[in-house]
């Protein structure tokens, strides 16, 4: 039996880890992204058999409708979305524009469950709706109970979930919650809408924390300036992990009307994951860093509870920091040459 899947926001980050995974697993999948982000990319599976490409709006309903006619799933990631400093560059456009993105694809979403053949819509949220708690590890559940996100981003992926559990009390429209926690990987580059922030010596436009430790040290930075203290806490889970994940998701039995965490369940804090990469790049050099003033927005911890997904879905996060780096240090030192980054 074919399956096919409509993928919104299919050029993003997370987006081209998950087309590709689900190519390789049967699906045959259609993508949407207006290319707003990065401008037009080309992907290593533009020419696959089982991969239609639309150039698009994702709010332009009519269209996603149409799309719809011949999908079985829809996964909804088309966003705006960035690092830290994006949070208070476009506090209003991530909650207006990303609202707008959402109601469209529910709106179509709806249409197609009632009038075609879709069956599930699964909704890429995000770790930022724990923003507020003080429960750790993070269960599925808390963002029900704990103040909510004091960000406009973490405010507007919560309302992506009561987007996912008001359409379906409303139309029955099954649904599934993904939380993906601080994807790292390659492919990820300077944004249109980035401009340079300074940090020590060098300015940077990526603002997720990986690339742009990797890419200070690349270009000479000594010591190393790092976002606050280095106590903040994350979970930095690989791309292809991720993508494994939401498959799962979307393909298991058991995540219909459910909601899950998809993560690493390995803690590193900001100063670990610094030193770490600082051993890379400067081997047998005394590790030396400066602390910058942070972001408002710089959660100081986001520690997710794993254990539902594994119990449930089977899934576990495999690849280790030290394996991802390995991965991701090449790739962004190559970027940086190609003056991508």
């Amino acid at each position: 039996m074919s399956k096919s899947i409509l993928v919104t926001g299919s050029a993003g980050f997370i987006g081209g880890y998950v087309v590709e995974e689900l190519l390789d697993n049967g699906w045959t999948v259609y993508g949407i992204d207006n290319y707003s982000k990065y401008g037009p990319l080309e992907k290593s599976y533009d020419n696959h058999p089982n991969y239609r490409f639309v150039r698009g709006d994702v709010k332009n309903t009519g269209l996603v409708k149409e799309i719809l006619e011949e999908c079985d799933h829809l996964l909804a990631g088309a966003a705006m979305i960035g690092g830290i400093s994006y949070f208070h560059e476009f506090a209003y456009d991530l909650l207006a524009e990303n609202e707008r993105i959402m109601a469209s694809t529910f709106d179509a979403a709806i249409h197609a469950f009632k009038n075609n053949r879709l069956k599930k819509i699964t909704v890429l949220s995000s770790s930022m709706v724990f923003e507020s708690t003080e429960l750790y590890p993070t269960p599925e559940g808390e963002e029900l109970k704990c103040p909510p996100p004091l960000s406009t981003y973490g405010f507007q992926k919560l309302s992506c979930e009561y987007f996912a559990r008001g359409a379906h009390q409303q139309y029955g429209l099954p649904y599934t919650i993904v939380r993906p926690f601080n994807c790292v990987g390659i492919g990820e580059q300077r944004a249109l809408t980035d401009h340079e922030i300074s940090s020590g010596n060098v300015k940077l436009a990526m603002s997720h924390v990986v690339p742009d430790l990797i890419q200070k040290l690349v270009k000479g930075q000594d010591p190393l300036h790092i976002l606050g203290d280095g106590s903040q806490v994350r979970h930095y889970t690989y791309g292809g992990d991720l993508a494994r994940g939401i498959r799962t998701c979307i393909e298991h039995a058991a995540a219909l009307n459910n909601d899950f965490n998809i993560s690493t369940a390995q803690s590193t804090t900001v100063l670990e994951l610094a030193e770490v990469i600082w051993n890379k790049i400067k081997p047998g050099e005394p590790f030396r860093y400066v602390s910058d003033e942070p972001f408002i927005y710089d959660v100081q911890k986001r520690v997710p509870d794993c254990s539902k997904a594994e119990k449930i879905l089977g899934f576990r996060a495999e690849r280790s920091l030290d394996d991802i780096l390995d991965i991701v240090i090449p790739w962004v030192t190559e970027q940086v040459k190609l003056g991508k980054i």
